[in-house]
C-alpha cells in the first residue's frame, strides 16, 4: 500500500443521503404525457407499423366500396286550424296541440316506413325489374321485358327498397326527411320523390274513400229512421184521443193540481213545526224557573221593551236612594213599589205572549189539515188514469228517441255530403329530391381520418401493452416504486459514453471498463462510480461503512465490473481499498484481473497462508486484491465461519473500504451470508434486461437474511437510448452535461 496516500474524511455522512428514506413500493404508475411520448419513441417501429397498417386497411376498404348517392325529399305535416269547411271530417286532421305533436309525427314516420307504401312504390316505378333491388335478376344475369314477377319477388324487392329508405323527423319540427340511397343519383332522387308523392296520395285516397263510404251508409240509415219517427208520433196522438188525456205544459191537469197541493202542504207543515218549536221553547224556559225575560217572542215585543226601559230607570233611582237612605224612607219605599209594579206588568205581558204562540200553532195545524185533505182528493182522481198515463209516457219516449236519432243522422249526412271534393291532405312536399352531385359514401376524407385516429389509438394501445409487458428496469422510478429501494444511480455502457468521441480517440477508448476508469479518471464513466460510492457509503444512521457487498439476482449482470471499477475509483481518490473475489463457483474478478497468485481467500480462511502473502497489489489504481486462484471446490460454509468474521473485522481496521464481489443471490447461497455480514449491500441489475420479479425475489431474500441494502444500481445503461427515448430521469439531461467531462 501507499503509505503516503491521503486518508479520506471519515466523519458524518453527506447530508442528502443521511436524510434519505426508503421509498414505498408501488405496483403501477400512470405515465405522464412526456413518458407516453418517450414510450412511443422507444417503440416507434411498432407504433408506426400499426398506424400504417390500419390506415392502409381503411384506404383499401374505401377503394373497394361502391359509390352510393343519397337524395332527400322533405315532407311537411300541416296541422291546419282553418279549413274550407267547418264540419267535422270523417277522418280527423292532425291535432294542433303541441303535447300530441311528437306522437303524431312519429306515427306518420312509421307510415312512410310501412311495407305497404314500399310495395306501392315498387309497383308504380317497376322496381322489380331493377337488378339493384331484385336479387334474382343479379343471379340470372339476363333481363326479359316480358317476364312476369311472382308475389314473393315483389315482396322481396319491396323489402330491399325499404332497407335503402331513411325516414326521420327534422329536430322538433313538423318536417320529415325522406332519404333514399342508390348507386344512381337520378334513381335515388326519383324513388325519394315517389315515396313522398305516394304518401300524400295515400292520405287523400283514404279521406275520399272514407267519405264516400260514410255518405252511402248514412243515406240508407236515414230512410229507415224517417219511417220510424212518423210511426211513433201517430201512435202517441191516437192514444191521447182514445183515453181523453188532456195536458198543459207537458203534464196533465190532475198532476199540476197535485203538485200545487204538495208544495202548499210542505209549506204548511214547515209553519206548524216552526210554531210548535217556538211554543215548546218558551214553555221549557218558564219550566226551568225563568221569569220570561229570555223568551224570544217576549224580547221582540215593543211593550216588554218599553217596560224594561222603565224598570231600568226605577232600578237606578232605587240604587241611588239606598246609598243615602235606609228602608222606610218615603221616597225609597215609593221607588221600590214602582219597581214591583213594573215587574208584574212584564210578567203579564210574557203570559200574553205565550198564549198568542198557542193560538198561532192551532191555526197552522188546521191549515195543514185542510191542504192534506185536498191533496188526498186529487190523488184519488189521479189514480183513475194512472195506467193510461204510463202507456202514454212510453209512447212519447219512443217518439222522442226516434226524432233525436233521426235529427243527428240528418245533420251528419249534410256534413258528409258537403265535404265531397273538399278533402285535403295533412301533408305537403316542402322540397323535392334532386339528384346529388357527389356520392354520400364512401366518405374518403372521413374514412381516412377515422383510419388515422384508429391507427393512432391502436398504435398507442400496442405501445402501452409493450410497456406493460416489459420485464426490465429502466428508470429510477422503476427502482423506487416497483422495488421499494433507493436508486443509487446508473452505470453506463462504456461504448455509449464514448460513442461521440473522434474516430482515433474512440478507438483508443474502447476496451475494458475497469481499465477505462484508470485511463480516463475525469470522464463520465468513472464519475458514475464516484456517485455510486457516495450514495452507497452514506447510511441514514451515520454509521461508517467499511465493507460493501456487491451482488445481483442473476449471473452476467455486471456486478464484477461494478466491484472492480468501484474499488479502483475509490483507490484513485486516495482510499485504502481491498477488493475480494467471493464468487467460489465463477470467480469472475480473478479472471478479469488476469492474475494467478499462489494463495488467496480460501487459503487465508483455512490458515494455509498469511493475509499479507495472499494480497495482490493493483499497480494501476493502488488498490489491493484478494483473489481465488486455482480450483475453488470448497463445499463447506467458508463464509459463515468464524474465520470469515475474524478476517472481516481485521480488514475493517486496516482498510477504508473493503469491496466483496459476491455470487448472484438466486442461484447461490454464499452471497446471502456475506450480504448479512457486510456493512451495506449494492444490488446491481442489468438495465432493461433483468426481470423485475427476479430482482424483487433476490431483494426479499437479502432482507430476510438481515442484510442492509444501500440500494439498486442499474448497469450497462445505453446512454444514447436513455437520452433519445427518455428512459431516465436525471440521466435525461446527459446530452447537456456530457461535455463537462474530459473524454479526450
Amino acid at each position: 500500500m501507499n503509505a503516503s496516500a491521503p486518508v479520506p474524511y471519515r466523519g458524518a455522512p453527506i447530508a442528502p443521503f443521511a436524510a434519505a428514506r426508503r421509498p414505498e413500493p408501488q405496483t403501477s404508475k400512470a405515465l405522464d404525457p412526456r413518458q407516453w411520448i418517450a414510450a412511443a419513441l422507444r417503440h416507434l417501429k411498432l407504433f408506426l407499423g400499426v398506424v400504417v397498417l390500419v390506415v392502409a386497411v381503411a384506404v383499401i376498404v374505401t377503394l373497394l366500396q361502391e359509390p352510393k348517392y343519397v337524395a332527400t325529399a322533405n315532407v311537411l305535416l300541416d296541422p291546419r286550424e282553418e279549413r274550407v269547411s267547418n264540419e267535422k271530417a270523417v277522418l280527423s286532421d292532425l291535432p294542433t296541440d303541441s303535447s300530441a305533436a311528437s306522437y303524431v309525427v312519429d306515427t306518420e314516420v312509421e307510415i312512410l316506413r310501412s311495407p305497404r307504401l314500399a310495395r306501392r312504390v315498387v309497383d308504380v316505378l317497376g322496381l322489380e325489374r331493377d337488378p339493384e333491388f331484385n336479387r334474382r335478376l343479379k343471379k340470372d344475369g339476363t333481363y326479359d321485358a316480358s317476364r312476369r314477377f311472382t308475389e314473393a319477388e315483389r315482396i322481396a324487392t319491396a323489402a330491399a327498397v325499404s332497407k335503402r329508405l331513411g325516414v326521420r323527423r327534422a329536430a322538433l319540427t313538423y318536417v320529415i326527411d325522406v332519404t333514399f340511397t342508390s348507386k344512381d343519383p337520378q334513381k335515388a332522387a326519383r324513388i325519394a320523390n315517389a315515396f313522398a308523392d305516394l304518401y300524400i296520395v295515400g292520405q287523400l285516397e283514404a279521406k275520399f274513400g272514407a267519405n264516400e263510404q260514410a255518405t252511402k251508409w248514412l243515406q240508407g240509415r236515414m230512410t229507415q229512421l224517417q219511417a220510424q219517427v212518423l210511426s211513433d208520433e201517430a201512435a202517441v196522438q191516437q192514444y191521447k184521443i182514445q183515453n181523453n188525456l188532456l195536458s198543459a205544459s207537458g203534464a196533465s191537469l190532475t198532476e199540476q193540481e197535485i203538485s200545487t197541493h204538495q208544495e202548499s202542504l210542505a209549506a204548511a207543515r214547515v209553519q206548524v213545526a216552526e210554531d210548535a218549536a217556538r211554543l215548546q221553547t218558551a214553555r221549557a224556559q218558564l219550566a226551568r224557573g225563568s221569569r220570561g225575560d229570555d223568551v224570544g217572542e217576549a224580547l221582540a215585543s215593543p211593550v216588554v221593551q218599553d217596560l224594561r226601559k222603565q224598570r231600568a230607570e226605577v232600578s237606578r233611582k232605587v240604587a241611588e236612594l239606598e246609598v243615602s237612605f235606609r228602608d222606610g224612607y218615603p221616597e225609597l219605599d215609593k221607588a221600590k213599589s214602582q219597581l214591583r209594579d213594573i215587574d208584574a206588568e212584564i210578567q203579564a205581558e210574557i203570559q200574553r205572549t205565550i198564549t198568542n204562540l198557542q193560538a198561532r200553532l192551532n191555526v197552522s195545524q188546521q191549515r195543514a189539515a185542510a191542504i192534506a185533505s185536498n191533496l188526498g182528493g186529487a190523488k184519488g182522481q189521479l189514480t183513475s188514469n194512472t195506467r193510461a198515463m204510463v202507456r202514454l209516457n212510453e209512447l212519447e219516449r219512443n217518439a222522442e228517441a226516434s226524432r233525436v236519432l233521426y235529427a243527428s243522422y240528418l245533420n251528419r249526412f249534410k256534413e258528409t255530403s258537403s265535404q265531397r271534393g273538399l278533402a285535403q291532405a295533412d301533408a305537403r312536399i316542402a322540397s323535392e329530391a334532386v339528384p346529388p352531385l357527389k356520392p354520400a359514401s364512401p366518405n374518403k376524407k372521413l374514412n381516412l381520418a377515422l383510419g388515422l385516429i384508429a391507427g393512432v389509438g391502436l398504435g398507442g394501445l400496442a405501445v402501452a401493452m409493450a410497456e406493460y409487458m416489459r420485464v426490465g428496469l429502466r428508470t429510477s422510478d422503476d427502482v423506487e416504486q416497483m422495488l421499494g429501494h433507493p436508486y443509487l444511480g446508473a452505470i453506463p455502457e462504456l461504448s455509449s459514453v464514448v460513442a461521440r468521441a473522434r474516430g482515433s480517440v474512440r478507438n483508443q477508448l474502447r476496451g475494458r471498463p475497469m481499465d477505462y476508469v484508470v485511463a480516463r479518471p475525469l470522464s463520465a464513466f468513472p464519475e458514475a462510480f464516484r456517485n455510486l460510492k457516495a450514495s452507497a457509503l452514506a447510511l441514514p444512521q451515520g454509521e461508517p461503512v467499511r465493507t460493501v457487498a456487491v451482488t445481483s439476482a442473476l449471473p452476467r449482470e455486471g456486478k464484477s465490473t461494478v466491484s472492480i471499477c468501484l474499488a479502483r475509483t475509490a483507490a484513485l481518490q486516495g482510499w485504502r481499498v481491498l477488493l475480494i473475489d467471493c464468487d467460489l463457483r465463477r470467480p469472475g474478478l480473478t479472471a478479469a484481473m488476469g492474475l494467478e497468485p499462489r494463495s488467496g481467500l480460501l487459503q487465508v480462511l483455512r490458515g494455509e497462508a498469511q493475509l499479507e502473502d495472499a494480497i495482490v497489489h493493483d499497480e494501476a489504481s493502488g488498490a489491493d486484491l484478494l483473489l481465488l486462484p486455482g480450483k475453488t471446490d470448497a463445499i463447506n460454509d467458508v463464509f459463515g465461519s468464524e474465520a470469515m468474521d475474524a478476517l472481516l473485522a481485521r480488514l475493517k481496521q486496516r482498510y477504508d473500504l473493503v469491496v466483496l464481489d459476491t455470487a448472484p443471490v438466486l442461484p447461490v447461497a454464499d452471497s446471502r451470508i456475506l450480504a448479512a455480514k457486510a456493512d451495506t449491500v449494492i444490488f446491481a441489475a442489468n438495465w432493461n434486461k433483468t426481470p423485475r420479479r427476479a430482482v424483487q425475489t433476490a431483494l426479499k431474500i437479502l432482507e430476510s437474511m438481515g442484510a442492509r441494502i444501500a440500494g439498486v444500481t442499474l448497469t450497462r445503461v445505453n446512454m444514447e437510448q436513455q437520452v433519445r427515448y427518455g428512459y431516465g430521469d436525471a440521466d435525461y439531461y446527459f446530452r447537456d452535461y456530457r461535455g463537462y467531462y474530459a473524454e479526450t
